[in-house]
């Protein structure tokens, strides 16, 4: 197993300390542990101390809103309250750390930066980044075809929606829901907790006939309000929920076919999480 595949991994043999918060699907990083890591200071709490006092007010508006107060393993074994970031507060804290340890990830973040201004101007450098990275990851072409023509897909079905006077987030994840739980019997986030996912795509993590039954669902959702035209959220909901009886047909003809379940708990992670709030 690899380490969990988070900015952690940027701190080489460096202890860094996570939680995972489930309701706001987000990973809280130790700020003392990141400072200690890429600083020479014997007192790493010190040195947030003095840090945030050096930074301009806009610096540490953005750091301080997002810092938070939380439990972790201190050394002697004991739960003791830390200062945490998220993903991007930490990685503003690596900005304004003032240490040639810190230069390394400052190069990483700007190239970082610059390879997705580069895809602005070329966007088939983000279709084979996508498609080295499946690949590198262990996936065969022909998934990877049918996952980014999936993409392709639910761009349409999206499409579809907005012109059904869907707007807001919570609209599309709520009609994502009714075609998950049509055909699986779960929403999203019960599917990912299944199989054992936290910030990872759902859709990553399955198999090739829970893609295709996905698949499904939705471009049934999309034909049917391509049809019906349904204005406004409930009539909505209603396309998408019929469209997820549709996979729900294919999952019973499949599993009664070849005698096993269409919906498994395994995921492709070669690394183990680690602890989250409330453990």
């Amino acid at each position: 197993m690899n380490k969990l595949e988070t900015i952690s991994n940027l701190f080489e043999n460096k202890e860094i300390r996570s939680l995972w918060d489930e309701e706001k699907e987000e990973y809280y990083f130790s700020v003392v542990d990141v400072i200690g890591a890429l600083t020479n200071s014997e007192n790493p709490r010190d040195y947030w101390y003095r840090l945030k006092t050096r930074l301009d007010v806009d610096e540490k508006s953005q750091l301080s809103t997002k810092c938070r107060q939380l439990k972790m393993r201190a050394k002697d074994g004991k739960m003791r309250e830390t200062d945490t970031l998220d993903t991007r507060g930490i990685l503003r804290l690596i900005e304004s750390i003032p240490s040639p340890k810190a230069e390394p990830f400052k190069l990483w973040l700007a190239n970082l930066g610059g390879e997705r201004i580069d895809e602005v101007f070329d966007p088939e450098i983000a279709v084979n980044r996508a498609v080295r990275y499946y690949r590198n990851k262990g996936f065969d072409d022909n998934w990877i075809k049918i996952r980014l023509s999936g993409i392709v897909d639910r761009f349409k079905l999206t499409d579809v929606w907005k012109e059904s006077g869907i707007k807001k987030p919570v609209e599309y994840a709520l009609l994502t829901n009714e075609i998950y739980k049509e055909w699986s019997g779960m929403k999203a986030n019960e599917y990912k907790k299944l199989k054992g996912l936290r910030k990872e795509s759902l859709r990553d993590n399955m198999s090739d006939i829970e893609v295709a039954l996905t698949n499904i669902g939705e471009i049934a959702a999309r034909d049917i309000a391509i049809t019906e035209h349904p204005q406004g959220l409930k009539a909505s909901l209603d396309t998408a929920k019929r469209g997820g009886k549709v996979a729900k047909g294919a999952r019973d003809l499949y599993e009664k076919e070849t005698k096993k379940s269409a919906i498994s708990k395994d995921n492709n992670l070669n690394y183990k999480h680690l602890g989250k709030l409330g453990d």
